[in-house]
């Protein structure tokens, strides 16, 4: 699934299988090019993979790295892409991830233009 946000194609990582370890990290690149330099970005996952972050990671490579560890950690990490919704300078993706035990998880992405500026990652809690 493509989403369409202000005429830019975005393809979140959740939407995509990212087979081989060279795969993903082409893969992370890619979507990384959708986010602003000084992106802020909150995770409860972040918390647990970065530590001292408080689940707070900023800046590019700092979100870079935080999803790279994901990957190292996790090889064989899937999703399911459930629905987005689109708002004004906002897009919530929702998708569960095939991974960790079927969790739910909404990431709330907020635009300056065309670059996420600000995204927040949520779990259902079960």
């Amino acid at each position: 699934m493509v989403v369409q946000r202000r005429g830019v194609e975005l393809h979140p990582p959740e939407l995509e299988d990212l087979g081989h370890e060279h795969a993903r990290a082409q893969e992370v690149g890619a979507v990384l090019s959708h986010f602003a330099e000084d992106v802020l970005f909150t995770s409860p996952t972040a918390a647990a993979l970065v530590p001292g972050s408080g689940g707070v990671v900023r800046g590019k490579a700092a979100l870079r790295e935080y999803w790279a560890a994901g990957l190292r950690g996790t090889p064989d990490l899937r999703f399911e892409m459930i629905a987005a919704y689109v708002g004004i300078n906002t897009l919530v993706i929702n998708y569960r991830n095939r991974t960790v035990s079927g969790r739910l998880v909404n990431e709330v992405l907020v635009f300056d233009g065309p670059l996420v500026v600000e995204g927040h990652a949520t779990h259902l809690d079960t």
